[in-house]
């Protein structure tokens, strides 16, 4: 049973920081494609940041330079480094992982950021 789960989320200023966590069960995540999405209010979902099937990190234009995308393969984990944060990253921030050779998606609950001017 695949389950995925996000912390870290919460309030914070412009130019602020937040450090976003994924906690993966049932599923690898060095095994799979996987990575962040978030989703503002009255917009398409969009991808943030991801590892490729090369395990090369991969940035949304609007993202580039602030966040780093990274993975702990021992403790099953990935994060999102949020630096120089904007009003315009306030979304629900999301989980995903791909598993391999397979359509199937997984999805955690999401946790909201909130950037305020």
């Amino acid at each position: 049973q695949v389950q995925l789960v996000e912390s870290g989320g919460g309030l914070v200023q412009t130019g602020g920081s937040l450090r976003l966590s994924c906690a993966a069960s049932g599923i690898t995540f060095s095994l799979n494609i996987c990575g962040w999405y978030r989703q503002a209010p009255g917009k398409q979902r969009e991808l943030v940041a991801s590892f490729g099937f090369s395990g090369s990190a991969n940035y949304a234009d609007s993202v580039q330079g602030r966040f780093t995308i990274s993975r702990d393969s021992a403790n099953n984990m990935m994060y999102l480094q949020m630096n120089s944060l904007k009003p315009e990253d306030t979304a629900v921030y999301y989980c995903n992982v791909g598993l391999f050779r397979t359509s199937r998606n997984f999805w955690g609950p999401g946790t909201q950021v909130t950037v305020s001017s």
